[in-house]
């Protein structure tokens, strides 16, 4: 999916852990297969082509358009799959992937665990007892520099910006690369909804999303304008005064 993944795993590694991680992995390196616009012999690549149809793809690809169309709704049309008109569901699938990771580590019994895909991550249990984890975010206009420092427990975050790949998200109204904002973070509890949503809120702009954000419990939201004004909804899960975070996001 032209990005690095790492696992951040403190409970015992157990027989049933460590088989859990090589299945993770695997799990990964299918999805990679399947959904990746980066290679011509995917699945969504060959559809996108029109040389597959969904019915002749893994049944992954179904489920994952099926929450690419609840995201487009829940977002007033504002996430799309269909992102200048080829067929991409890169905004939803690396957050679902990624989630799905850290369900298959849960369910083997690691209840303590970081996934990251890419600076997106999934959050379970905590680091050390009694503890949370920090998640330091980028700051889009300094580069080296931290934003802030999310703290938290069983918590999904996920940044969508530009100081990576640049103006690379689409207004899917227009057509044309999203330029209002420097990036946007978002949490919630589950990656699939919180990466989709992240993508939406930076093709949306400045006050959408904050009016989006107030209409949706659960979520959060800081965001960052190419004019360098910084915005955080009420409940944003920042650390104050925490210069030492755990892991990087964004």
């Amino acid at each position: 999916m032209g990005t690095v993944f790492s696992f951040d795993i403190r409970d015992r590694p157990t027989p049933e852990v460590r088989d859990a991680l090589a299945e993770a992995v695997a799990w990964l390196h299918h999805v990679d297969a399947v959904f990746s616009t980066y290679r011509p012999d995917s699945a969504i690549s060959r559809m996108a082509r029109g040389y597959m149809g969904v019915s002749d793809c893994p049944p992954e690809v179904a489920e994952v358009l099926t929450l690419c169309e609840r995201a487009a709704v829940t977002t007033d049309g504002w996430f799309s799959h269909t992102p200048g008109g080829r067929l991409d569901p890169s905004g939803l699938v690396k957050g679902w992937a990624t989630e799905h990771a850290s369900q298959i580590l849960y369910d083997a019994g690691a209840r303590n665990t970081c996934v990251n895909g890419g600076g997106d991550l999934q959050l379970r249990g905590e680091p050390t007892p009694g503890s949370a984890w920090r998640i330091g975010i980028a700051h889009p206009l300094r580069p080296g520099h931290l934003l802030t420092v999310v703290v938290g427990r069983d918590l999904a975050v996920a940044t969508s910006g530009t100081a990576e790949r640049g103006h690379h998200i689409l207004d899917p109204h227009t057509g044309l690369p999203a330029t209002s904002l420097a990036s946007v973070t978002v949490t919630g509890r589950h990656l699939t909804e919180v990466d989709a949503y992240a993508t939406a809120l930076f093709a949306m702009g400045d006050a959408p999303t904050r009016t989006w954000t107030r209409a949706h419990s659960g979520y959060e939201t800081l965001l960052v304008t190419t004019a360098g004004t910084v915005w955080e909804s009420d409940h944003f899960p920042a650390a104050r005064h925490d210069n030492s975070p755990t892991h990087q996001g964004g």
